[in-house]
């Protein structure tokens, strides 16, 4: 459970979020009719719009008001939801749910899923372009977090982590490093790389986001940049322990890693070990945030929180 606190900021600002999402997108109306459709079915699928949340903390962390990030914060949204029709898809991880839904190619056919999920990263370029229309915000800002969510999002980040674990699907890690101890370190090395680039990139990118639009130093946006790459390495372990220990019906998905022999901390290093590691990665993600001191109180507690989610 998501202690009180957390949960009524949390819920406010997905409320934010959600109002703006369905302000930039409210276009079921225009032709092609079935494609801002099928965007909109899954955008508004539910999920827990960490990405975009994280965003505006991480602007209020800096001194902000998290309006003067919320486009950018809609914007990373998009990205996510594409990212998962994408990943749905028959020649990726041929899942027929998604949130307790049938999937984006389930519902409106591979096409159209390909097609929607090409114009949700489209608009989210649109909509970190509003951005730069909010007062206060420097021209400058919103080039350089074109630059570092191209980048989370691009081949040295989320799909280059996708390729990877693509590559790795099927059991191929255990037949290309066997069981030398050479081989686990290999295993080792592209099990992190998978995890740092495929999850751990958009989260980081989502608070370096957010403390550019709030014009922080340096200093501070590289600190919330190890919080999020920690968090986010967190976060895609907790994903994969709970794809091994949790209630299907509570995910929401059908698909299981183990089925398809994916690359998993619980697969290399077994339930336990992945868990305190996960542990370890959240108290170095807080330690990181304490030049912020208490205004950094809600991201500390979302990284606790991220760990002890059921779902």
């Amino acid at each position: 459970m998501m202690p009180e606190p957390l949960h009524s900021y949390f819920e406010t600002r997905r409320k934010q979020v959600d109002q703006a999402l369905n302000h930039y997108m409210d276009t079921t109306q225009s032709d092609p009719e079935i494609i801002h459709e099928a965007m909109r079915y899954s955008v508004f699928a539910g999920g827990k719009r960490l990405r975009p949340v994280l965003v505006l903390a991480a602007a209020e962390c800096c001194g902000a008001s998290p309006e003067k990030a919320l486009p950018t914060a809609a914007a990373m949204e998009l990205i996510h939801t594409y990212s998962l029709v994408h990943d749905d898809l028959p020649a990726m991880d041929d899942d027929d749910l998604r949130r307790g839904r049938p999937t984006s190619h389930k519902v409106y056919g591979e096409a159209i899923a390909i097609l929607s999920g090409d114009a949700l990263l489209t608009k989210a370029f649109e909509l970190i372009g509003e951005n730069a229309k909010i007062r206060g915000v420097k021209p400058q800002a919103v080039s350089e977090v074109v630059r570092l969510i191209a980048d989370g999002a691009g081949t040295f980040g989320m799909i280059g982590g996708q390729v990877l674990d693509i590559q790795m699907e099927g059991g191929k890690w255990q037949k290309k490093n066997g069981r030398a101890a050479s081989g686990k370190a290999a295993t080792e090395q592209i099990l992190r790389s998978i995890h740092r680039l495929k999850t751990a990139a958009l989260i980081r990118t989502s608070l370096q986001a957010g403390a550019v639009l709030a014009g922080a130093s340096p200093k501070n946006i590289l600190r919330l940049g190890d919080y999020g790459e920690r968090i986010g390495l967190a976060f895609q372990i907790a994903d994969d322990i709970l794809d091994v220990v949790a209630d299907k019906k509570k995910l929401g998905k059908s698909g299981s890693d183990a089925k398809n022999k994916k690359l998993t901390f619980p697969a290399v290093y077994g339930l336990e070990e992945s868990k305190r590691k996960a542990h370890v990665l959240v108290e170095d993600a807080k330690k990181a945030l304490e030049p912020f001191g208490r205004k950094a109180q809600v991201l500390k507690q979302l990284a606790n929180y991220i760990i002890e989610r059921d779902h």
